[in-house]
């Protein structure tokens, strides 16, 4: 692990501990404008494949639902029991 100093070594255990969130959040808040015009151009390919009737709204959330699941290596037999528990539990849901 690198040990990158990231505050003064003087600091108090809680001047030190603010000096980390201030630095945590810059980070965070310059990722997140970085990512920014990637988000859009996440928008704007949905509502192209919509517009043109090439997917649905529900199309689109199962894919990436599903994608998601495959990426974090979801065990479908694990998912479809729970989903069998919470229809008994809730009932059918209405499509």
């Amino acid at each position: 692990m690198n040990n990158l100093k990231l505050v003064d070594e003087n600091l108090s255990e809680e001047e030190a501990k603010e000096q980390y969130v201030i630095n945590y959040l810059k980070s965070v808040v310059a990722i997140e404008q970085a990512i920014e015009p990637y988000k859009e151009q996440k928008k704007d390919l949905r509502k192209e494949y919509i517009n043109n009737g090439w997917l649905t709204r529900e199309d689109i959330w199962s894919a990436i639902k599903a994608y998601r699941l495959y990426m974090k290596g979801a065990d479908m037999d694990d998912l479809n029991d729970m989903f069998d528990t919470i229809e008994k539990k809730f009932g059918e849901k209405d499509a």
